[in-house]
This record gives C-alpha cells, sequence and structure tokens, in this order.
C-alpha cells in the first residue's frame, strides 16, 4: 500500500478544457493527434484520474485501441498534417 497521494499535473486545467472538446468532439486528424499526445502525456502520471478515465472513453468512443490511435497519428505525423493549420508558422509544432 502506497502512502503518496495524486499529484496535480502543471497543465491539468489547460488539458481538461481540451479533453471536454474530444469527448464532444469528432475524429479527425487534430482529435486523433491530440488524444494520443495527452494519452502519452497522462500514461502514468500519479493523479489526474479523471483525465485518464476520459482519455479512455474518447478512445472507447471512437472505437480504437491505444494501439490504432498511435497507428493513426503516426500517419498524421508522417504526413506533417496534425497541426499544420494551428501552427502559428508552418515549421512550428506544439509539443507542450
Amino acid at each position: 500500500m502506497s502512502n503518496e497521494k495524486d499529484q496535480q499535473h502543471p497543465l491539468y486545467s489547460r488539458d481538461r478544457a481540451l479533453i471536454n472538446n474530444l469527448l464532444n468532439g469528432e475524429i479527425n486528424d487534430y482529435n486523433l493527434a491530440e488524444l494520443a499526445r495527452l494519452r502519452i502525456r497522462y500514461y502514468g502520471f500519479p493523479g489526474a484520474r479523471d483525465i485518464q478515465q476520459d482519455l479512455d472513453k474518447v478512445l472507447q468512443a471512437w472505437n480504437l485501441t491505444q494501439e490504432e490511435l498511435y497507428e493513426k497519428t503516426r500517419q498524421i505525423h508522417s504526413r506533417g498534417l496534425a497541426y499544420k493549420s494551428r501552427a502559428k508558422r508552418q515549421d512550428t509544432e506544439d509539443w507542450s
């Protein structure tokens, strides 16, 4: 039994809003990339349990496994399309 308390992720508030959008959003390249990015960010994180559960809900709602999600996003990123329209400059990416 662990005595460690759950931690608060420093990007929780910003990510919470993104995840709420994903819960109500549709499958598209941007949302797939965001879902994969957030799953990687929160994988194994000792806290933000609600976010982790909601990321699982999005996967289930979109009828995807984690492996399928990552395969799709690898394809999206290989084409350079995930964040192209949202980047301030064409050569920037958001890895925050």
